[in-house]
């Protein structure tokens, strides 16, 4: 009884974690799908708006910081901060050209392929092993993803660099996420706060030149009517929710974790377009969707036993010692 109750605040935080995460982005989504939209505001700016999503979070930080309700105490060489606001920005703007010279067919194929490229990486970067069950369980979440989200699928060259850099740069920026909590025991909070501050000011820098590249206007030029301010408001409130989040799930699980349980968001995002918005789910949609679902939760059956497994092999191993340590007076006797 006292082992359930050690683990079931553990437990209670991993839901939480995991429910703030599926919420702030399926909020997200709709709050920029209504603020970008030329049904909407038309807001034409992603770019701009991520950089005022990290100005806001890196804001939040800092205050939170100085009012002493986190604490920074740990020390991350700056030469690491620069390289994980390097990654974190290549993959904000690469996604940005993917999604601007890809078909969406396409941009959702290479979002797709992130999770097959995180679990790569880890076993290269980390030596993670998968078992047998979690690829298999990866494969269904892919293929079912897939089936209920690709349509249309064009290529170009451009495009197709742009999404493959997005990719790659996305899988390692979750990847370093991770490493740097395990390497500096630092938490994810605290983490946050040392890495926004910089992402903020070089994205608030670059992304006025990005976007005109882009869309070929200027964010001078907006209207902001009172609408459009209260989205934009909304938009970077809760994207302060889905950055705390996301250190929170990769601190606690893995980045394949995160990739894999994350398309749990796009099930999400699918049902709630069908029923707020009037948007059509064909038998095809509902099949893959529950392809998808089942395989999220194979996975987990599947890392859950991997964590079983290991932890009674190193129970095991400790009571061998244990008993070897109590034999050796017994035999010198």
């Amino acid at each position: 009884m006292e082992i359930k109750e050690r683990k079931s605040p553990f437990t209670v935080c991993n839901v939480g974690a995991w429910s703030m995460t599926v919420v702030s982005s399926v909020g997200i989504i709709m709050a920029n799908r209504q603020l970008m939209s030329p049904q909407g505001f038309a807001f034409a700016f992603a770019t701009t708006l991520s950089s005022f999503h990290y100005s806001l979070t890196a804001l939040v930080c800092l205050v939170s910081n100085a009012v002493g309700y986190s604490a920074s105490t740990h020390v991350i060489p700056l030469w690491e901060l620069i390289l994980f606001s390097i990654v974190a920005n290549a993959s904000i703007i690469a996604m940005n050209f993917s999604l601007i010279l890809n078909s969406p067919g396409f941009f959702q194929i290479s979002r797709l392929s992130m999770v097959p490229v995180v679990c790569v990486m880890e076993w290269i970067l980390h030596g993670k092993q998968f078992s047998r069950r979690a690829k298999m369980a990866v494969v269904m979440v892919v293929v079912g993803v897939s089936i209920c989200t690709v349509t249309d699928v064009k290529v170009n060259a451009k495009g197709f660099l742009c999404a493959c850099v997005a990719v790659l740069c996305t899988s390692l920026h979750q990847i370093l996420i991770g490493s740097l909590q395990k390497k500096y025991s630092i938490g994810s909070f605290e983490l946050l706060t040392r890495t926004t501050p910089m992402q903020a000011l070089s994205l608030l820098f670059l992304c006025p030149f990005i976007d005109f590249y882009l869309t070929g206007k200027l964010l001078s030029n907006y209207k902001f009517s009172s609408g459009a301010f209260i989205f934009l408001l909304l938009s970077c409130s809760i994207a302060v929710f889905c950055k705390v989040s996301l250190y929170l799930c990769i601190g606690r699980f893995s980045a394949s974790s995160f990739q894999v349980l994350g398309h749990m968001k796009t099930i999400c995002v699918m049902t709630l377009a069908w029923l707020l918005f009037d948007s059509k789910l064909s038998l095809k949609n509902f099949l893959g969707m529950a392809l998808a679902a089942m395989g999220m939760i194979a996975y987990t059956w599947a890392v859950e036993a991997e964590k079983e497994a290991t932890n009674s092999k190193s129970h095991r191993k400790t009571k061998d010692k244990m008993s070897g340590e109590v034999m050796k007076p017994l035999t010198s006797i």
